[in-house]
């Protein structure tokens, strides 16, 4: 029998982190049932709900992001909370004897895996997007493997440690067994109309919002049916302004927060997101037809690289944040009533698409794991 395997799992901050982070705890508990898995995550952030309902046990760091610019007093408190964390993460590293550490990115990942590194524990970091984050490059030196998504990643990180891996998606999402119809009859629609699904990714997107807003005639009037996920940042405000609007607007269901995003894909003959790497690589499993309206407020504008990846090889649709209040919505309707464009954007997409992520990573921390030494 094999010695118990013990492994920590840090990040989070956005579901582009969590969703990976907690398939891949998910795959190395398929392959070890035995293991003992234990996520650090950041106080106050979406990791501290969304990992106890994957069923895994979470402890939460005080650390969080210095302000700018970095000057400001109030990034005095913002320092002595990441001392705080990096201590708070020793004693815990030292309590749970991990065999490996995994970090996908993130606030909590920089003091979770540098308290690993401190105390000789092995430790993968995953880079979901084609420009690293800020915590992975600082954790990239020592590292012992690296698993990235796209190309060209050795501009950051060291290269012998490298592996293309894709990035692990949501189990969820491929083992849903609800058929088209029965996945529209579950939000209340008709199975013979077409159905958009608008998501900003799991707070809300500004921009997405403001295009449907600005759009509600044209959504009344198209014949066609939209399942709305608006985030939580915006929901009050936005069923406020509608709810004046409610009889005319028969064919638009909104909603906060998607939990079943298995059935939400499903029902959709096309899909409206940012350009967030989990979602891209979600779509390109799934084969779903999308357009990708790149969140300009991310280090490098890295999401437009992203959907570029995609628009080039006619796998995506793009629309720039700034353009889509004027063209998104009339895009998206001309789209979703082209099924020869559906068809060809979904072909195009599943071609991209790197398969058995999260199970190559738990393959390679289970390897890492009978390197330690501490």
């Amino acid at each position: 029998m094999d010695k118990e395997l013990r492994v920590i799992v840090s990040g989070g901050g956005t579901g582009g982190h969590i969703f990976p982070a907690v398939s891949i705890a998910n795959a190395i508990r398929k392959l070890r049932p035995d293991a003992k898995i234990l996520f650090v995550g950041a106080q106050g952030r979406m990791e501290m709900q969304r990992v106890p309902a994957a069923g895994y046990d979470i402890k939460g760091l005080p650390i969080r992001g210095f302000y700018r610019p970095l000057w400001k007093p109030s990034n005095i408190g913002v320092a002595i909370d990441y001392l705080r964390s990096k201590w708070m993460a020793k004693k815990l590293l030292r309590e749970f004897r991990p065999d490996v550490a995994v970090g996908v990115g993130g606030y909590a990942s920089s003091a979770a895996l540098g308290a690993a590194n401190s105390l000789g524990i092995p430790t993968l970091i995953q880079e979901q997007n084609s420009y690293a984050g800020l915590a992975n490059k600082q954790l990239a030196g020592k590292a012992a493997k690296i698993c990235v998504a796209y190309e060209g990643m050795e501009r950051f990180f060291p290269k012998d440690k490298i592996m293309m891996t894709g990035n692990p998606v949501r189990q969820s999402l491929l083992e849903t067994t609800l058929t088209r119809e029965d996945a529209v009859r579950s939000f209340g629609l008709d199975p013979d109309r077409k159905t958009i699904l608008i998501v900003g990714g799991s707070l809300g997107a500004r921009t997405v919002n403001e295009s449907v807003l600005q759009h509600l005639d044209l959504i009344g009037q198209s014949g066609v049916q939209f399942v709305w996920q608006t985030g939580k940042y915006y929901y009050a405000d936005i069923k406020e302004r509608l709810s004046k609007l409610t009889a005319q607007l028969s064919n638009l269901i909104v909603t906060d927060f998607i939990t079943d995003m298995g059935a939400a894909y499903r029902a959709a003959d096309l899909v409206i997101s940012r350009a967030g790497a989990s979602s891209i690589s979600e779509f390109c499993l799934i084969g779903k037809p999308v357009i990708l309206v790149p969140s300009p407020n991310v280090a490098e504008d890295h999401q437009t690289k992203n959907a570029l990846a995609l628009a080039n090889r006619d796998a995506a649709l793009y629309v720039k944040d700034a353009d889509a209040p004027a063209s998104l919505l009339p895009l998206a309707i001309n789209t979703v009533n082209d099924s020869a464009k559906l068809q060809s954007l979904s072909d195009n997409v599943r071609k991209l698409a790197l398969p058995d992520s999260a199970d190559i990573i738990a393959r390679e921390v289970i390897k890492l794991s009978t390197r330690q030494s501490h």
